[in-house]
């Protein structure tokens, strides 16, 4: 004969089973807005006179390709970062297109208003939540190589 003690248990941890698989979490995660995928790989020649602007350390260039335009930043001499330039708060939105700020070191969204670091893509002011997306940047030394 099963005691009342131990029928309660039994009925106690079928509801909080229940409760937990019902509920698994209170918070929802959020999840950056999709950037419609576009097949990215490029190369070209930092050190040449077409991207000038690469020629140094924090330059910077913005170039054709990806969903909106990807700007490449030189973070060493060794080292390049790439970016798509539709903002992640919102980018489908016309214009939403981060710009190099006055810096040289951050871009900002003319139409969210948020900004980001460079180096990494991070957010730093904003609405925006979410890091740019990057693009792989592999240089070699003379080449430096756009993919997704």
């Amino acid at each position: 004969m099963v005691s009342n003690r131990y029928r309660f248990f039994i009925i106690f941890f079928l509801f909080a089973t229940a409760l937990l698989t019902l509920f698994p979490s209170c918070k929802k995660e959020e999840q950056a807005p999709e950037i419609p995928y576009v097949y990215v790989g490029f190369s070209l020649n930092p050190n040449g006179t077409q991207y000038i602007n690469l020629n140094r350390v924090n330059g910077w260039e913005t170039v054709y390709g990806g969903y909106n335009g990807i700007l490449i930043f030189r973070k060493s001499l060794n080292e390049f970062v790439a970016f798509e330039r539709a903002c992640p708060y919102d980018p489908l939105t016309e214009g939403a297109q981060v710009r190099v700020d006055e810096s040289d070191i951050t871009c900002s969204c003319p139409v969210c208003g948020s900004r980001f670091i460079l180096t990494d893509g991070t957010p730093f002011e904003g609405p925006s939540h979410f890091p740019l997306k990057q693009y792989t940047a592999i240089y070699d030394g003379s080449m430096l190589y756009i993919s997704n």
